[in-house]
């Protein structure tokens, strides 16, 4: 079975992709900002959210990013944003949502993602910083959302054979009234 495997220090963590295991990563990095985007991929567009990060909006709702560490939680089902101390739930990013994620080239510590918003038509980018695992949160996000896409169309593969066999039922089902209405007249 595939899976992805991280070395952090001398703890060795999983990720099955099994259906059922939803095993959760947690690392704890500095939490850089959420910057609304254009687009929703793109090395170009990390490097236009970490230039909005330094000169903020004033007419913008969110509040300024402060640099603070968090934890990262990672799942199949998705990212979670908490912050250290409180453990308070910043933001939630389910992988489905989640379009493009890359370390930034000009800064190998700076890596993020960029989310559609469920409801709106937007994109927000999310920052970060690590000193270490930059790439391999990189890494385990794209091993994350790939075995997250495979479970989703097992699930979708699934649903269509349901699906089809209750609609050859309802032919059956059909079929077998009609011959009992034509054996009812025959034996009449």
């Amino acid at each position: 079975m595939p899976f992805s495997s991280v070395e952090l220090g001398t703890r060795r963590v999983k990720m099955s992709d099994t259906s059922g295991d939803d095993t959760e990563i947690s690392f704890t990095v500095k939490f850089l900002g959420r910057v609304e985007v254009v687009r929703p991929d793109g090395l170009q567009i990390l490097e236009e959210a970490t230039q909005g990060l330094k000169t903020p909006d004033p007419y913008s709702t969110e509040k300024a990013a402060k640099k603070s560490k968090v934890h990262l939680f990672l799942s199949l089902s998705g990212v979670d944003i908490l912050e250290n101390k409180t453990k308070f739930l910043l933001y939630t990013c389910p992988l489905s949502t989640i379009s493009f994620c890359a370390v930034l080239p000009s800064s190998p510590k700076v890596f993020g993602y960029v989310v559609r918003h469920p409801a709106a038509n937007t994109y927000h980018c999310y920052l970060f910083q690590s000193k270490t695992f930059s790439h391999v949160l990189v890494s385990v996000i794209g091993d994350a959302f790939r075995a997250s896409q495979k479970e989703e169309s097992v699930t979708r593969g699934r649903d269509l054979i349901v699906e089809a066999l209750r609609h050859k039922n309802k032919i059956l089902h059909r079929e077998n009234t009609e011959l009992k209405r034509r054996l009812a007249e025959l034996t009449d």
